[in-house]
């Protein structure tokens, strides 16, 4: 760990949010063998957009050399809507010089708060609720500490913020997966074929409780980055996911003409596997 420690280069004014291609999870034999003859929707994603990132506060007078910071690391949904009915643990690896620096946050919101003064990589692991995917996404953020403009003495009372943003993407969903994930704010679901017939939508425990993981109201949420185009970043997952079924009905039409007569796709929309 390293008090100047080179990272992400957004500025500490506002909240700076790089957009990264979105992460898909491949389906793979051990899920289809885990849910038997489950139903899935071919050619059709389900997207979960987040923000992850950290706050820092200079802590001024309270510093000392060991502490001279508090910082929040952290991972939202882009809307601040809840994750808990997607994401069922979020594990945090800090730097080997914390107690215990490998931690697990096991309900929304998911988020750590640490003191000290120098800057690392933090690695951020993401598993989700098993009807959804039993692969875990690790993604990796460097905390900063320090604002880019050192002119002056740092303030306590603006924060260093640096967040990013990313869509982690499910293909062909099951029916299962459809289940946990219908009407959930937090998710983008594909427009479903015409005679679609939806699964009974799953009542989860987040979901009862009403609120209880959202970061609206969050004590930091004054610092978070103000998603004024996150509708739009929504509406463009869609579209996207959209246009990818078109893309995949075209090949698979293409190949119907190229080659050997295929099997004619259910008229629910859902292939069994």
């Amino acid at each position: 760990m390293s008090g100047r420690k080179g990272g992400e280069t957004q500025p500490d004014e506002g909240c700076s949010a790089p957009v990264s291609q979105p992460i898909k999870i491949p389906n793979s034999s051990e899920d289809s063998d885990k849910q038997g003859a489950s139903r899935r929707l071919k050619d059709a994603e389900i997207c979960i957009p987040i923000v992850y990132g950290t706050i820092a506060f200079y802590l001024g007078r309270k510093a000392s050399e060991s502490q001279s910071h508090r910082w929040t690391v952290y991972v939202r949904g882009a809307t601040n809507e809840d994750l808990g009915g997607v994401v069922k643990r979020v594990v945090f690896k800090l730097h080997p010089s914390f107690h215990n620096p490998v931690r697990a946050v096991e309900s929304a919101p998911f988020e750590l708060t640490e003191c000290g003064w120098g800057e690392f990589e933090i690695g951020i692991s993401l598993f989700f609720h098993s009807e959804i995917c039993d692969k875990q996404v690790d993604l990796f953020h460097n905390l900063k500490l320090y604002p880019e403009d050192e002119s002056g003495p740092q303030s306590t009372k603006k924060p260093v913020v640096v967040e990013s943003y990313n869509e982690i993407v499910f293909p062909d969903p099951s029916d299962g997966t459809l289940a946990r994930v219908l009407n959930h704010p937090a998710v983008v679901l594909p427009r479903f074929p015409a005679g679609f017939t939806l699964p009974n939508p799953v009542t989860t425990e987040n979901m009862n409780e009403k609120e209880r993981g959202d970061t609206k109201e969050h004590p930091l949420s004054q610092w978070y980055m103000n998603f004024s185009e996150a509708d739009e970043l929504l509406k463009l997952a869609a579209a996207r996911q959209q246009v990818q079924g078109h893309i995949a009905k075209l090949k698979r039409q293409l190949s119907v003409m190229d080659g050997p007569p295929q099997l004619s796709k259910s008229p629910s929309g859902y292939d069994y596997i």
